[in-house]
């Protein structure tokens, strides 16, 4: 009896606990993800939220402000850039080797053609 007891009373008590603690606001401000996975672009002093231009960006530069850019698809746009001319549009990003339409789709708002 004296077990059972202690027991339920044991059991009261970190429920309580696990209720006030998921319920308490959180004292520190939520990083959203966006903010803690977003990449600082680099830009001239003053140009601040500019994308970076297909027609201008190195292979370093694409590969580093890029989301599932590596050194090879980095330069697979360069080449393809260099050997076709300047790209027209950002949906002709397509055409080069390894870039599919989800790699296009997550990196378009990071794009521009100047």
């Amino acid at each position: 009896m004296r077990t059972s007891y202690l027991s339920s009373l044991i059991f009261a008590l970190l429920a309580g606990t696990s209720l006030a603690v998921t319920a308490a606001p959180s004292a520190t401000p939520a990083v959203t993800p966006a903010d803690a996975t977003q990449p600082a672009i680099s830009a001239p002093a003053g140009a601040q939220g500019s994308k970076v231009n297909l027609n201008a960006a190195s292979a370093e530069t694409l590969q580093k402000e890029l989301s599932g850019i590596g050194a090879a698809k980095a330069n697979a746009i360069v080449a393809y850039r260099e050997e076709h001319g300047g790209f027209t549009a950002v949906d002709e990003l397509i055409e080069v080797k390894g870039i599919g339409k989800a790699l296009l789709d997550k990196n378009r708002d990071k794009l521009a053609i100047d």
